[in-house]
């Protein structure tokens, strides 16, 4: 290769001469095989993880004992690492493993799809796998809620969910209500309506937007009295990221009412919350309201595929899009409706009837609930508050003063902010280490635990978890924290 540079530095500029036009051949690069990244150790996955995905977040898995783990494969309600060790998954993906892991009937739907050699990507060509769920989407939700736009993940169907409700209430109404502690998702959009300076750091953000408090209806109507450019509202019915937070049924109720006086197009994100985890396949069903706009995402595609949704009213869709000029502005991306992944998902809605999982998380997660509040009657010093809806709860601890011994309280509630989370940090990393007992956290309130498990979820697995959670609260808050700081210098 000649590299070439002209003797004038103050407009200098390298040239590359050009390859050859028919090279013998492409060398192929040190790639790593399907069966070699299979049989990968712990520590070559830790080397490639720092060198190419995200350094930073190995600091919290060590913390959490994540990194010592390699999950070697993964059914039902558990994952199992390379010693064989079979982890009671309460985690759930954030909601997104309704099925548990790898349910047969989605495999075998999955199996048949690549078997048959059906069409994957259907751009130029209306798809029968992409109708055909958008009819099953409509069919499961609630009055008129029966146009849809088919996506890859939450954050892009809560994207198409607001630019459609943006351009339903129009240019002189372009303001959107968000809530204090929400999550929307990460992506550029709708980082302007979640409510995390984590998240968005020193991004730009869209500036259309209201901020008010979650599950305040007077806030909602002061808004909506002041402000004639509001033209759209944003809410999780139940509040993930929030620490699992729900609004009464006089909330929602009121809140429809009040989109209605006011002519304000209500956007209900059930990314997490709906696809029967509350107990309802929609958690605003719970409430006898209908929003205007809603979407799904995490168990859509089973476990297995990744789909998220946006399903609209019609008369708010054709109003923003119902017109061959306007029918392109938001059609579905390469990746919307992709064949294997939609047929995942009919099957996956297929399934959640036919096993009648909605109702399984209600009454698994009745159950679920009772337990985890006789623990809260035993240990009140220690556990705050227990709550949630179906298979979406969230335990809380208190701040981490108020769990010692008095003499120390005054001395360390200085910290407490400071230390918020860690007493779940605690928890978490040793029902991991010491009971295979895997669950998550939340964004806003770190002191609550976020427990999403499948909707598969039966009694069994719920006394193994609560269980598990009485033996190391028995151990005492000292005690607990002796063996956490143990555990980071093996």
């Amino acid at each position: 290769m000649t590299v070439m540079t002209k003797p004038d530095h103050t407009t200098a500029r390298a040239t590359v001469s050009a390859p050859a036009l028919s090279p013998a051949t492409t060398a192929k690069p040190d790639l790593i095989s399907v069966e070699q990244a299979k049989a990968m150790d712990v520590a070559r996955m830790t080397d490639l993880f720092k060198a190419h995905l995200n350094p930073g977040q190995l600091h919290f898995m060590k913390l959490l004992g994540f990194h010592k783990i390699k999950i070697e494969r993964a059914e039902g309600m558990f994952y199992i690492d390379q010693s064989g060790r079979k982890i009671l998954d309460f985690f759930g993906g954030f909601g997104s493993l309704a099925f548990g892991h790898n349910h047969p009937r989605l495999l075998e739907a999955r199996k048949k799809f690549q078997e048959e050699k059906r069409q994957e990507i259907a751009i130029a060509f209306m798809s029968q796998y992409a109708a055909a769920l958008a009819h099953n989407l409509a069919k499961c939700s609630p009055g008129d809620l029966d146009m849809v736009f088919l996506g890859s993940s939450g954050s892009e169907a809560m994207e198409a969910a607001v630019k459609l409700a943006e351009r339903a209430a129009g240019p002189k109404r372009p303001k959107v209500v968000y809530a204090e502690n929400s999550f929307h998702g990460k992506t550029k959009g709708v980082l302007a309506i979640t409510d995390g300076s984590l998240y968005r750091a020193d991004f730009k953000v869209a500036d259309n937007v209201v901020r008010i408090p979650f599950a305040d209806i007077e806030a909602v109507e002061r808004a909506f009295r002041s402000d004639p450019e509001i033209g759209v509202i944003v809410l999780e019915t139940i509040q993930g990221g929030g620490g699992i937070i729900q609004a009464s049924v006089e909330y929602w109720q009121k809140l429809r009412a009040l989109c209605d006086q006011y002519g304000v197009l209500w956007v209900a994100d059930e990314v997490q919350c709906g696809y029967g985890r509350s107990g309802r396949f929609y958690a605003f069903e719970h409430y006898g309201v209908i929003p205007d706009v809603t979407a799904l995402a995490k168990s859509l595609g089973g476990g297995k595929a990744a789909v998220g949704a946006m399903i609209a009213r019609r008369s708010i869709y054709m109003k923003a899009y119902g017109t061959p000029k306007t029918a392109m502005i938001h059609a579905m991306a390469t990746f919307g409706g992709m064949g294997e992944a939609c047929v995942t998902s009919i099957e996956a809605l297929n399934v959640l009837y036919d096993e009648g999982l909605i109702d399984n998380a209600t009454v698994t997660g009745d159950y679920l609930l009772q337990r985890l509040q006789a623990l809260k009657e035993k240990y009140p010093k220690i556990i705050k508050d227990v709550r949630g809806k179906g298979l979406m709860v969230g335990l809380e601890f208190h701040d981490f003063s108020q769990t010692l011994p008095m003499v120390l309280r005054p001395v360390v509630s200085v910290l407490d902010e400071k230390l918020k989370g860690s007493l779940s940090g605690f928890v978490g990393a040793l029902l991991l280490r010491d009971y295979d007992v895997l669950v998550a956290f939340t964004e806003y309130n770190r002191n609550v635990i976020r427990l999403e498990p499948p909707l598969i979820c039966q009694r069994e697995h719920v006394n193994r978890f609560v269980e598990a959670l009485d033996s190391l609260l028995s151990r005492g808050i000292v005690s607990i924290v002796k063996d956490f700081v143990k555990s980071q210098v093996r």
